[in-house]
């Protein structure tokens, strides 16, 4: 039961009406107070509480002042004495209760395995469940719901593992086992590959997820495996497996053993595709935007070379600024002259001309020369899938790829009679690149072409690929009801069923913010936003927030803090959060074994994790040179130890031990947290997107 109790809800909870003073009757003293508040802790949990501690303090207090009873009397009040048994009994019977039997025990024991292990992992809401489901069968909660909630998960396993086994069938249930039988290095092999995370973003990493998910699909595992099971099930099957040795998994029963493999094969196979869009989508921008850099230093360069340009634009300025009223006639051109500009206009078109010219063939050039080694393998490892019948021509662009991917290289055009989608496949900008003198298509600028365009329409979630999940088909996403019951979920979410009617309302209401936006620029009540420009382009600027006050008391905090243990290093509080709670524990090595002793293994851990949570550097650390460990000591561990999922357990325990040591009598319930930057990931088709090259993505 809670602890904190506002006087509003003590009220409404904790007062005994008319039939409870019925029940009271002529007890007095302690007697009196006790069962009080056993009558209605009992209504309001549905069951007895074990130790009179569990009463919380402002209910004792509100129901001794209201039977007249002090509220120290309750500590003479024993909840294992004959009378205390005997109002358990009368309350049972005013309510409608009865106790729990074996037969029930196993009742609910089923119940739970069949009905809420399945979807429900966390054991205090498996234990709120049953007490939910006791209430509702007017049963008073037996004594031992641990064991029963123990058994309940064995069971939902054992029904769970033999579900996964028979949908394998033989011969897969015998590839998955074969990975870790003894002595087979090449299923060690691919365990270890499964466990690692990508690297970073380039062609090297692309074609070794390509080859990873090849040698997962060769198992074989049956397409919907894990279908109608529960997410939360399968990734805490999942997260078992990533952290089991091939050994440990030897050491599982076969049924289990080849569940663990099962779900461990199935969930990478799905992340290690949605790995690879991710990869295709940053590198084809990667490809972009490094030309585009490229290009803009020549052509800077070039720019600096021709004389005049800096002290016409000087003149021009400095004319600008001393009559800001007059006119361009009037004030530009005596000092600079209309021929002068209009050269300079004319040189600046050609110029972008030329820009975007050089962008092509930088980009023609590397993609050619290095990158085009990804497109077979690539088309021959996602399957690309569209519903919307407005980007046919990037499927059928991609299908026209595909043909040609084992035609050799140095075959320049497509062949005539092949039919090669134009619009919404090649922009305007890139047609006479594409397009020779002869109405010939050339491959290597079409199929740059095909990227662009294959990367808007999967970030825009237009293209989906199939065997992901997060680039599933959009369609999955939806609850599985969703056209039979449409109007109901169209009013959870509050939105109109009407297409029409959306856009509608969302037009209104754009154009609303911008008119309010509008006048509060014009009239100055916007608060320091002004509409600038970056980069040419138009840009409003939001200006920086004023700092908060200190709260108060959180000097003398810092003060205390200071005069109790000075001035912490925060390699020592990370070595600290470690000794009090073991998240260094959770890293496991993606390899076969491990051959570091816990201790070494513990220190170079903190100092990689220290080298990468300060952005300091593993180099950097090491030239500190107050550890004895090597550079190459711990790039090891950073490769082998440090992965995602390893930090998300470690995070995870760190938290939950934050929590624990926590007061909440000082601190409170809650658990949000702040951070100083935080990166909130969005598909490109949401109006507030942006690309970020420092966090890699739209948000």
């Amino acid at each position: 039961m809670r602890r904190e109790w506002s006087p509003e809800d003590v009220v409404a909870c904790w007062t005994p009406v008319g039939p409870d003073w019925e029940l009271v009757a002529n007890k007095s003293g302690p007697t009196r107070l006790g069962f009080v508040l056993m009558l209605k802790f009992f209504e309001l949990e549905g069951r007895f509480p074990q130790f009179v501690e569990e009463f919380p303090q402002a209910a004792v207090d509100y129901v001794a002042d209201a039977v007249k009873v002090p509220a120290e009397d309750l500590a003479k009040y024993d909840l294992s004495s004959r009378s205390a048994k005997g109002h358990r009994t009368q309350i049972r019977e005013a309510l409608g209760f009865r106790p729990a039997t074996r037969a029930d025990e196993e009742r609910l024991t089923g119940w739970l395995a069949d009905e809420v292990c399945p979807v429900e992992l966390v054991e205090d809401r498996l234990r709120e469940a049953l007490l939910v489901q006791c209430r509702s069968d007017r049963i008073e909660p037996p004594g031992r719901i641990e064991r029963i909630v123990a058994a309940a998960r064995a069971r939902a396993d054992r029904v769970f593992c033999a579900q996964t086994v028979a949908r394998l069938g033989g011969v897969c249930a015998r590839r998955l086992l074969d990975l870790v039988a003894e002595g087979n290095e090449d299923g060690t092999a691919l365990l270890a590959s499964l466990k690692r995370d990508p690297g970073a973003v380039g062609l090297d990493s692309l074609l070794t997820e390509i080859t990873k998910l090849t040698a997962v699909r060769q198992l074989g595992l049956p397409e919907g495996l894990f279908a109608d099971c529960s997410e939360k099930l399968v990734a805490a099957w999942r997260a078992r497996a990533i952290k089991m040795y091939p050994s440990d998994f030897r050491d599982a029963g076969e049924d289990v053993r080849a569940t663990l493999l099962g779900a461990l094969c199935a969930s990478r196979q799905a992340e290690i595709t949605d790995a690879l869009v991710e990869l295709l989508v940053a590198l084809v921008h990667k490809i972009n935007a490094r030309a585009e850099r490229r290009v803009e230093r020549q052509l800077t360069a070039e720019l600096k070379k021709v004389r005049g340009k800096e002290g016409i634009l000087f003149r021009l300025a400095d004319a600008a600024v001393g009559q800001p009223e007059g006119t361009v006639r009037k004030v530009l051109y005596p000092v600079v002259g209309e021929k002068t500009l209009r050269d300079l206009v004319a040189e600046a078109k050609a110029n972008e001309k030329a820009f975007k010219a050089k962008v092509r063939t930088t980009l023609r050039s590397s993609y050619s020369s290095y990158y085009r080694q990804m497109l077979p393998p690539l088309l021959n490892t996602l399957g690309f899938k569209c519903n919307n019948t407005a980007y046919r021509p990037v499927m059928d662009a991609l299908a026209l790829l595909a043909k040609y991917a084992d035609v050799d290289g140095k075959t320049r055009f497509y062949d005539a009679g092949d039919a090669a989608p134009m619009d919404g496949v090649v922009r305007k900008d890139w047609r006479e690149a594409v397009v020779d003198d002869k109405g010939k298509i050339e491959r290597i600028p079409y199929e740059l072409c095909v990227l662009v365009a294959l990367r808007d329409a999967i970030r825009r979630r237009e293209i989906y690929v199939e065997g992901g999940m997060r680039w599933r088909n959009p369609e999955d996403d939806l609850p599985g009801d969703f056209e039979s019951a449409r109007t109901v979920h169209y009013a959870a979410i509050r939105q109109p069923e009407d297409p029409k009617e959306f856009v509608t309302g969302l037009k209104r209401r754009m154009t609303d913010g911008l008119d309010r936006l509008s006048a509060a620029l014009a009239d100055g009540s916007a608060g320091g936003v002004k509409v600038t420009t970056r980069k040419g382009e138009p840009w409003i600027t939001v200006p920086k927030l004023e700092p908060l006050d200190e709260p108060t008391g959180l000097q003398a905090l810092k003060d205390e803090v200071v005069r109790r243990w000075g001035v912490l290093d925060l390699l020592d509080v990370l070595k600290n959060a470690d000794f009090l709670t073991g998240f260094t524990d959770e890293f496991s090595s993606v390899a076969a074994y491990e051959r570091i002793d816990r201790a070494t293994l513990q220190r170079r851990l903190l100092l990689a994790l220290f080298a990468l949570g300060t952005n300091m550097g593993i180099r950097a650390i090491v030239a500190t040179g107050e550890h004895g460990e090597t550079e190459a000591a711990l790039r090891h561990v950073r490769r082998l130890f440090i992965t995602v999922d390893n930090l998300r357990a470690a995070v995870t325990k760190l938290v939950n031990g934050t929590f624990a040591a926590r007061d909440a009598a000082w601190w409170g319930q809650g658990n949000a947290c702040a951070s100083d930057s935080k990166k909130f990931g969005s598909w490109s088709s949401n109006f507030m997107t942006e690309y970020h090259a420092r966090y890699g993505g739209n948000g």
